[in-house]
């Protein structure tokens, strides 16, 4: 395969490319029935099994049928162990927690987010151009979605920001705010990726390039502190990993595109500056959600402490919030907008995985999710740093840059809501990059069948 292939930005022979792609179709679905609109006025639906889910459910059948057909990648034993080993851990914190039928549903979730769809994307995705393709999605899902947001902003028709329905928040609702400037985000990382990788054609780098700019602005729009610092860091490293000199040419575009939207134009300026200026203020004068996210981050290492080994329980931190919390702690977070009326949504979880992961899962559980992380960081950025790496160099930047992303925005949030599932596809491409198999099904693939 040629490595000026354009990729998914490219017009292709549909009917050829589905013949030959065609176990790919619950993946893409996957991301792209993300687009499908939430209830109107139901703030809890991002907690429920939505048409993203259940195309994660049929991409795992499909796995597993082309498994027994032997037209999967084989895994190596590194790659058993780190895709297997975060099932361990979620079974000791569901058998021993305080009430394990009320644990199942948590046990299912993570099994779905960290083992299955991981190990799905994994085993199907047979070469580069399928990355790129699943990829792709991504772009595609974050273009629409941006777009819905910035029209929310322009017509005011978002959810309820500082007494405005102005915060872009696309088809998922003020019930889920982080929702479109996570989809957002991941698309701003793989157009970045893809502008920056020297084995993609000219044509091909400039279209992406176009699209990292356009979905600046839908970012910025959605005034989300975590996802803009989770967007920083995981561009910062594909610049520097993708080399200085290309590195600088985006950095500028991107830097003069922020500077002609909020400066020039005048989007947002004023509540982005606040938004900004908030980052920093942790010990003085912090807003509500500072001091929530921060009594709950306290509240969850108690939890911890009381059980180091094995946690409360999966599902079990709203159950024992109360019990650590202090006082500081408001009822909830006020949402409003976007085709919903005031709801006050209660504060179930600490906003940071690692210290959900280890208050509900102790050690064990902390040990066999993040660590698995780590090791696919490592590994990937080792492949990208060997000779062996470079054929395909533009999937090693994106499936970085979006692990990074996922690891940065974790320290500020945690699984929740429709675009969670979104998280077991990241884990799977990254997993796809650092853990690199014989593929059997190659020659399937290139007879057509």
């Amino acid at each position: 395969m040629s490595l000026a292939v354009p990729g998914p930005w490219a017009r292709p022979d549909l009917p050829g490319t589905l013949r030959r792609h065609w176990p790919l179709l619950p993946l893409a679905a996957t991301v792209l029935l993300l687009l499908a609109p939430l209830p109107a006025g139901d703030a809890t639906a991002s907690g429920k099994v939505g048409p993203a889910d259940a195309a994660s459910l049929l991409l795992v059948l499909v796995c597993a049928a082309q498994a027994l057909r032997g037209r999967v990648r084989t895994l190596t034993p590194l790659g058993v162990l780190v895709l297997g080993t975060p099932a361990v851990g979620l079974a000791v914190a569901t058998v021993t927690a305080g009430d394990p039928y009320a644990a199942l549903p948590g046990f299912v979730r993570y099994l779905q987010v960290f083992v299955l769809v991981p190990a799905a994307v994994v085993l199907l995705v047979r070469d580069a151009r399928e990355f790129r393709l699943a990829a792709g999605c991504f772009v595609v899902l974050a273009l629409v979605q941006g777009a819905l947001g910035v029209v929310q902003y322009a017509t005011h028709t978002g959810a309820s920001y500082q007494g405005e329905d102005v915060r872009a928040v696309g088809t998922f609702g003020p019930g889920d705010v982080m929702g479109m400037a996570t989809v957002v985000a991941y698309g701003l990382v793989v157009a970045t990726a893809a502008a920056l990788a020297p084995g993609l054609s000219r044509r091909t780098r400039r279209i992406a390039g176009a699209c990292a700019l356009v979905l600046v602005l839908p970012l910025v729009l959605s005034f989300s502190r975590g996802a803009w610092i989770a967007t920083f860091a995981a561009a910062l490293l594909v610049m520097a990993l993708a080399g200085i000199r290309r590195a600088l040419a985006v950095l500028t575009a991107l830097a003069a595109a922020g500077v002609v939207l909020v400066g020039g134009l005048g989007v947002g300026s004023e509540m982005v500056a606040e938004r900004l200026t908030s980052i920093t203020q942790v010990s003085s004068a912090p807003d509500q959600s500072v001091t929530d996210r921060y009594t709950m981050w306290a509240a969850a290492e108690s939890m911890w402490r009381e059980r180091p080994a094995v946690g409360v329980g999966l599902k079990g931190f709203p159950a024992h919030r109360d019990g650590h919390a202090s006082l500081g702690l408001s009822s909830g977070s006020d949402t409003a907008g976007a085709g919903q009326g005031y709801i006050r949504q209660p504060l179930l979880s600490p906003h940071n995985m690692y210290l959900l992961v280890l208050s509900e899962q102790g050690l064990i559980g902390l040990t066999a999710l993040v660590g698995g992380w780590a090791a696919l960081l490592v590994a990937g950025l080792r492949r990208l740093g060997a000779d062996a790496g470079r054929a395909a160099r533009d999937c090693g930047l994106i499936a970085t840059g979006l692990l990074v992303w996922q690891l940065t925005d974790f320290l500020y949030a945690d699984i929740g809501g429709p675009s969670t599932v979104l998280t077991g596809v990241i884990v799977g491409l990254a997993a796809w990059w650092a853990l690199p198999s014989p593929s059997p099904a190659t020659a399937d693939a290139s007879s057509g069948r």
